[in-house]
C-alpha cells in the first residue's frame, strides 16, 4: 500500500475558538491516537486530498515537528454544505498489530445484464478489512462479468489473501437490476404465451361438440 506524507503542528489551545481560527487559515485540527498518549495537531488541508479524494486506501506518514508516526486515517469529518474538512483522527500503526480498515471495491468487465439493458447497482463501494498493516490492500477488484438480470456478488464470495472482512456475508457489493420497461414487457410476454396455450388446448379437450340430432 502506499503511504502519503502530511506535516502536522502542535495545537497549544484546543478550544472551539482556536479550532475555528485554524479552519479559517485552511488547517485542519487532527488527533492521533493508539500511542502512549493521544496527540493533538493541525495540518494543511491541501495535504489531505490524497487521501481522501481518492480511490484507493493509503497509509500515512504523520510528521510532527520532527517527530515521525505511521498511521492510518479512522474518521474524518465535512461541513453539510461546503465540504470542508473540519476535523480529522489517525490511528498510530503498530507492526504485528492488525487493524481495520474500509478498502474501496473496484468494479471491472462488462455485465451481460447491463448490455442487454440492465442498471449496474454498486451497493458496497468500500469493504470493511481487519488485516496486519503490511497485508492490507490499496483496494479490492472485482470482476463483474457474469452479472446478467437480478444476479450480485456478495460479500461471502470474496476473498483476500491474509484478510478477514467484516462486513455481513449476505450483503450485495454489486447488482444488475433489470429496468421497468423491461419487467412489464416480460410480464406483458408471458400472458400472451398463456393466452394462445388456453386457445390451443380447447379443442383438445373434449373435440368438436356433435350437432343437435346428430347420431353418435
Amino acid at each position: 500500500m502506499k503511504t502519503v506524507e502530511i506535516i502536522g503542528y502542535k495545537r497549544a489551545n484546543l478550544g472551539k475558538k482556536e479550532a475555528k481560527r485554524l479552519r479559517a487559515e485552511a488547517m485542519v485540527p487532527s488527533v492521533l491516537y493508539g500511542g502512549d498518549e493521544q496527540i493533538h495537531f493541525y495540518a494543511p488541508m491541501i495535504l489531505f486530498r490524497p487521501i481522501v479524494f481518492t480511490a484507493d486506501a493509503h497509509f500515512i506518514n504523520i510528521n510532527i515537528e520532527g517527530d515521525e508516526y505511521q498511521a492510518i486515517l479512522q474518521d474524518v469529518s465535512f461541513h453539510p454544505v461546503s465540504e470542508i474538512i473540519l476535523h480529522a483522527d489517525f490511528l498510530q500503526l503498530h507492526k504485528g498489530k492488525k487493524i481495520k480498515m474500509n478498502i474501496p471495491v473496484h468494479l471491472e468487465g462488462t455485465a451481460p445484464g447491463v448490455t442487454k439493458g440492465g442498471t449496474l447497482i454498486h451497493k458496497r463501494r468500500n469493504l470493511l478489512v481487519k488485516a496486519l498493516p503490511k497485508d492490507m490492500p490499496e483496494h479490492i477488484t472485482l470482476n463483474i462479468s457474469a452479472l446478467d438480470f437480478g444476479k450480485s456478488i456478495k460479500v461471502e464470495t470474496v476473498s483476500v489473501e491474509n484478510c478477514e472482512i467484516l462486513d455481513t456475508p449476505q450483503a450485495s457489493i454489486a447488482v444488475v437490476e433489470i429496468p421497468r420497461a423491461l419487467r412489464g414487457k416480460s410480464t406483458d410476454d408471458e400472458e400472451d404465451v398463456e393466452e394462445l396455450e388456453e386457445g390451443a388446448e380447447a379443442p383438445a379437450e373434449g373435440g368438436d361438440a356433435p350437432a343437435e340430432g346428430a347420431e353418435s
